[in-house]
């Protein structure tokens, strides 16, 4: 059988307290657990570690050279718990963080600079992917995921949700007009996305319908693609104000049939499998990130 730490506390406390009395006092256990626990790690060790008189207890040779191993492992747990204890105040360690590229560029990198100067001790990682990842094979701490989300193994976090707007840019719309009707937009040249299909159905009201299903002259996988496409004067796009907002206000793209667009919103949640070791990090940055998104 092997020798449990608790034993090794006895046998390290009676020594110090100078008798199985005070030791009993000072863990809070009665008189006979002690010398229990005391006969109990003498058995597994099948030697005597003290020798006891009326009078007072004496260490063993054995026991001596016991005893200073004893205490070199109780010192080691204690440092390290206190560590983990330390990491829990102060994160540290490498935290990998995946989201779609869009969502990276426009919405998390602009603020690593102040987050890396708050946590200084995290090594972050980001990776982008158009696709939904599986964090235990990608090995990622937290994913940012757009849209309703399937699986209920993970814990999440909202963030927030982004309306998604029909644009396109002001050149654009000079060479080949501004549609005023879904019907005026079927003559356009529109972008969509490669996949998911639902992606380019379009929250516009259209004959009774809350959505118009299009079918895109030009697709791209990546919404930063799409986007730059709208910017370079390819055609209308259907985005998240995530990614166009600052290119509304700048002027760059111009929304429309902004009368028939239906207050439709992509939900943002933050996935992650709740880690004991990983909490520390992980809450860390949510709480940051959650005071930064202006969604």
């Amino acid at each position: 059988m092997k020798t449990s730490t608790d034993e090794l506390l006895v046998f390290v406390t009676v020594i110090d307290s100078g008798s199985i009395t005070a030791a009993a006092e000072k863990l809070q256990q009665t008189v006979s657990g002690v010398s229990r626990a005391l006969t109990r790690l003498e058995t597994k060790l099948d030697t005597a570690l003290i020798r006891r008189t009326t009078r007072r207890l004496q260490l063993t040779e054995e026991g001596a050279l016991y005893l200073g191993r004893a205490r070199a492992i109780l010192d080691a747990m204690e440092e390290a718990e206190q560590s983990v204890a330390r990491r829990r105040d102060r994160p540290s360690g490498r935290l990998r963080v995946d989201a779609a590229s869009p969502f990276m560029l426009h919405c998390i990198a602009p603020h690593m600079k102040a987050f890396a100067a708050l946590y200084p001790e995290i090594r972050l990682e980001l990776t982008s992917n158009e696709r939904i990842v599986d964090l235990l094979e990608q090995k990622v701490d937290i994913a940012i995921r757009i849209g309703a989300l399937q699986d209920s193994t993970l814990h999440a976090r909202a963030l927030g949700s982004s309306k998604l707007r029909i644009v396109a840019s002001p050149a654009y719309l000079a060479e080949c007009g501004e549609p005023e009707s879904v019907e005026a937009l079927r003559a356009h040249r529109l972008i969509g996305f490669t996949a998911p299909e639902h992606l380019n159905r379009w929250p516009l009201r259209n004959a009774g319908q809350a959505s118009l299903k299009i079918a895109p002259a030009m697709t791209a996988s990546s919404g930063e693609t799409i986007r730059q496409l709208a910017l370079n004067d390819g055609g209308i796009a259907c985005l998240a104000d995530f990614m166009t907002l600052a290119d509304v206000a700048s002027g760059r793209l111009t929304p429309i049939l902004e009368d028939l667009l239906e207050d439709e919103r992509q939900p943002v949640s933050a996935v992650f499998y709740q880690s004991a070791a990983l909490a520390g990090r992980v809450q860390a940055f949510l709480d940051f990130i959650g005071t930064r998104l202006q969604l």
